[in-house]
């Protein structure tokens, strides 16, 4: 007997160690299509939620010794559908998406790093990350697919165990598997452990209710109320009645007998007004844009805003933006360091920097010549005219001889003088010709 229970437990103890010799994927499926799945999903509850489900699920979430998440990320995937919130959230997306990154190593990109860079998996990783920010984490895992490229699947957040650091196999459970026993994962947590989503959630709910209100109050009172009198001894009065208020379609109607009378009553208070459930949303939505953007002014317009305040909005606004991509940066140069070596990705001596785009337009850029040339009187190399507004380069002199013979004291443009450069003279006639001369008396003599 004692040796059986010896053997069994060596057995146990060779799985336990192969398994953490071995790190695994993590597998997500469902009982159907996926048996003994990692992971086996279960459908989120949407729609119907109410306050009292919200604070419930709160309180499940902040529970010390068992916290259970999984009624809390589902009213957070529900409200994630409502399309004010789907323009804000995008809008913080935005400030880091459109900048693009790139890896240096000596201040020289390095194009073996860069190409992943540039692959699907790295703009659905911003996303995600940015999105930690919302969930108040997000847990990946990395690999290389079929084709060789760097991939990665995001756990589900009802399936992670953050304080005990474990992967559940449902989202019911208390205890999981050890986040050590699978490689290639990466946690990105923020600063609030529940996310931004929970100071959201409210005021999703009360807009869908007011919402709900305003489109009850538009079909009693948004159409008017038919009333049909019949005699009451007459035992046909009432089904005639009933058919011919039926096939004039679907409003609101009354059937009162004679001798009956029908009376409505409106209350003359502001707050029956369908304004009201105008007024409500429109304030959800405000606190909804400054619980993700910091401000309001840079989704909507407001009558008591000012030019002034709009852009102190979208400072504001730039800022947040400014700490996402630090985020970012952080993410990529130290807490992905072991992960792109295990993936073969060598990022030893570099950084992850934000590459500089061009932010002047060409009328910027053409104003700053005339400033240079006609203003200063100072020479411009024409490489420079060219290049800044991509225009074909003409070969050698004879383009110039052709545009000003008489200029250049040469009334034979036809002379061969391509090995040539051209003169100061001729540079200062060209690009002053490329510039529409300005008024002698200033805006006065425009014909406005």
């Amino acid at each position: 007997m004692l040796i059986e229970q010896m053997s069994i437990i060596s057995r146990l103890r060779s799985l336990f160690t192969d398994r953490k010799q071995a790190p695994r994927l993590i597998t997500i499926g469902n009982n159907i299509t996926h048996p003994g799945a990692t992971i086996t999903l279960t459908q989120t509850r949407r729609f119907g939620t109410g306050i009292d489900d919200y604070i419930r699920a709160v309180r499940a979430a902040d529970s010390i010794d068992y916290s259970r998440r999984a009624a809390l990320y589902d009213i957070y995937a529900d409200i994630a559908t409502d399309s004010h919130v789907q323009a804000v959230v995008q809008k913080r997306r935005s400030g880091v998406l459109a900048s693009p990154i790139e890896f240096r190593r000596d201040g020289v990109p390095v194009d073996s790093v860069n190409e992943q860079l540039r692959s699907p998996w790295f703009l659905r990783f911003l996303e995600d990350a940015i999105d930690s920010r919302l969930w108040g984490f997000t847990l990946v895992q990395f690999f290389r697919n079929d084709q060789g490229w760097i991939d990665y699947d995001l756990i589900p957040r009802k399936h992670v165990n953050l304080i005990d650091r474990q992967i559940m196999a449902r989202q019911s459970d208390l205890q999981g598997i050890p986040f050590d026993e699978f490689r290639g994962l990466l946690l990105i947590r923020d600063k609030e452990d529940l996310g931004r989503y929970l100071s959201l959630c409210p005021w999703v709910i009360w807009k869908r209710q007011s919402a709900g209100d305003w489109a009850q109050f538009s079909e009693l009172f948004g159409m008017p109320v038919r009333k049909y009198t019949y005699d009451a001894a007459d035992p046909d009065a009432l089904s005639n009645a009933v058919q011919s208020a039926t096939e004039q379609g679907g409003a609101a109607v009354f059937f009162c007998p004679t001798g009956t009378s029908l009376e409505l009553i409106e209350t003359s208070s502001a707050a029956a007004s369908s304004d009201l459930y105008a007024t409500r949303i429109d304030r959800c939505n405000a606190e909804i844009s400054k619980a993700i953007l910091g401000n309001t002014l840079t989704t909507e317009a407001s009558e008591t805003g000012t030019q002034a305040l709009g852009t102190i909005h979208a400072n504001e606004e730039d800022e947040l933006s400014k700490q996402d991509r630090q985020m970012i940066l952080n993410v990529l140069n130290y807490d992905m360091t072991d992960i792109f070596a295990s993936l073969g990705v060598d990022t030893r001596g570099g950084e992850f920097v934000y590459a500089e785009t061009e932010k002047t337009t060409p009328h910027d850029r053409q104003q700053a010549l005339r400033t240079l040339m006609v203003d200063l009187g100072m020479p411009v190399d024409p490489e420079v005219v060219y290049e800044t507004f991509g225009v074909e380069k003409p070969a050698g002199r004879k383009y110039i001889q052709l545009q000003y013979p008489m200029q250049n004291g040469n009334e034979n443009p036809a002379e061969d003088l391509d090995d040539s450069k051209p003169t100061g003279k001729e540079v200062q006639n060209m690009v002053r010709s490329f510039f529409v001369p300005a008024p002698p008396r200033g805006a006065q003599d425009l014909d406005w």
